[in-house]
């Protein structure tokens, strides 16, 4: 960069401006000029000394506070000066102010129930409390099948926010069942938090959806709602939220309304005060290491899920359940967790499809399915995946019981998990380490089925194109 001509590096006049100055500081009142006072001295002396001043003197620049104390001192220095206050005032302001409660010191609790529609982020709202990618999520409606309940600790509170299926309209036993599994949420909450999306079609002008509303309006009465308006990043200007907010206040009253970003954490925080502010008063009524109340082995058939929903279209991914046929979790956390899943389909057709080409879509779910139990519970993972036809099980009330779907899945024992740390706790298989094998549609050895051969079928089409 060019430099300015007569200019120094330290931002100072070059020789004619100190020369002019030299002058005007020699000047006398009379307008005589003379040498500066004590120039000559000073220039014989060794640095770091004041011409006439012992050399244990404190020295002004010496002791000068640093320039981020200097400010300060400056600011303290005026307000001395000022006239002070009455005595009844400056006494006021000695006074301490009340400190923070402790963050482990809990003296509200209870449960949250995020409700909505299907696809509006509730299961990334609960991902983003929590810190870490509990939920599965995906951009497929209905992924959610499930109550899942995550617990967080903020403000002072022991938030328990329940992760709730999207309300819709039911075309099959299994969505009557999801359906249900919201409502019995609502119901046993302390607080409800309906969760909806300004959308790409409500973008320009934002109305409440009719199944919006009418959920607000069924909701319990006497029980505090809190409305989350997600998706607010895609609205350039906030003030078209205002007759959005109008037209819900009309419904039901609310205790807060809070626009947020959920797939950003954007607002989060203001959502876990709200909830926190509301939550009625009591201890709390879960161990301070635990995370939620779901098992290991329902992460181990939603993790195995969830690949399948971002790999597949149409009707396969709403077809697919999982369940978990053995799970062998070994006292030594040195010894891998063994894990053997079955993935049932209503189509041969669907079945074809998961397994892929030489087994390698099948391959693919169960790698993406191991790695995430990895870094859920911080061990390796052995997993044996099998792909089984099993006609219109989602309108057979049998079959949704054995997959859990009606009566919930086992809740013993709890999923071990690292919740204090807020992040996921992962290992790495080592070179040495026993593989784990992902898929039972090799072109290699296939292992024997379990026992129970009606819900395992051989995998004999692992060759054939999908």
């Amino acid at each position: 960069m060019a430099k300015s001509p007569g200019r120094r590096k330290d931002g100072r006049g070059g020789r004619g401006a100190t020369a002019s100055a030299a002058r005007k500081a020699g000047e006398d009142r009379t307008g005589r000029t003379g040498r500066a006072p004590e120039r000559g001295r000073r220039e014989h002396e060794p640095k770091g000394r004041t011409s006439g001043r012992p050399k244990d003197a404190p020295d002004a620049r010496r002791d000068a506070p640093e320039p981020k104390d200097r400010a300060a001192a400056t600011a303290a220095g005026a307000a001395a000066r000022k006239a002070r206050p009455p005595a009844a005032r400056t006494e006021q302001r000695r006074q301490p102010a009340p400190r923070p409660a402790s963050p482990g010191v809990v003296t509200r609790s209870g449960t949250v129930a995020l409700v909505g529609r299907s696809n509006v982020g509730k299961s990334t709202l609960l991902n983003a409390a929590l810190e870490l990618p509990l939920a599965i999520v995906s951009p497929t409606p209905q992924t959610t099948r499930d109550s899942l309940l995550g617990i967080v600790r903020h403000a002072g509170a022991e938030i328990g926010l329940c992760d709730t299926p999207g309300l819709h309209r039911a075309k099959s036993a299994l969505g009557r069942s999801m359906n249900r599994s919201a409502r019995d949420a609502i119901h046993a909450a302390d607080v409800v938090v309906l969760v909806t999306s300004v959308g790409p079609l409500t973008a320009k002008s934002p109305t409440p959806l009719e199944g919006d509303l009418r959920s607000l309006a069924d909701g319990p009465a006497g029980k505090p709602v809190v409305l989350v308006l997600n998706t607010v990043d895609r609205l350039r200007s906030k003030v078209a939220l205002l007759p959005l907010l109008e037209a819900w206040s009309r419904v039901r009253p609310l205790a807060a309304v809070v626009p947020i970003s959920a797939l950003r954490a954007d607002g989060v925080t203001r959502v876990l005060d709200e909830v926190a502010r509301i939550l009625p008063e009591g201890p709390r009524r879960f161990d301070a290491d635990e995370l939620t109340d779901r098992p290991l082995r329902y992460f181990a058939a939603e993790y195995v899920r969830e690949p399948i929903l971002t790999a597949t279209r149409e009707e396969v991914p709403h077809a697919v359940a999982v369940a978990i046929d053995r799970f062998d979790e070994p006292i030594d956390p040195a010894e891998p967790l063994r894990i053997l899943a079955t993935i049932h389909v209503e189509r041969d057709g669907q079945k074809r499809i998961l397994v892929g080409s030489g087994g390698e879509m099948l391959k693919r779910i169960g790698t993406a399915a191991r790695l995430r139990l990895e870094a859920l519970c911080g061990r390796h993972v052995y997993l044996e995946l099998w792909v089984h036809v099993t006609p219109s099980w989602r309108e057979r009330p049998a079959e949704l019981a054995a997959l859990g779907y009606e009566t919930g899945r086992s809740m013993s024992p709890r999923a071990h998990v690292a919740p204090t740390t807020g992040r996921v706790v992962g290992t790495e298989l080592e070179e040495d380490a026993e593989p784990a094998e992902d898929v039972v549609a090799d072109e290699g050895e296939v292992p024997e089925p379990p026992e129970d051969a009606s819900l395992v079928d051989d995998v004999d089409d692992a060759g054939e194109d999908s």
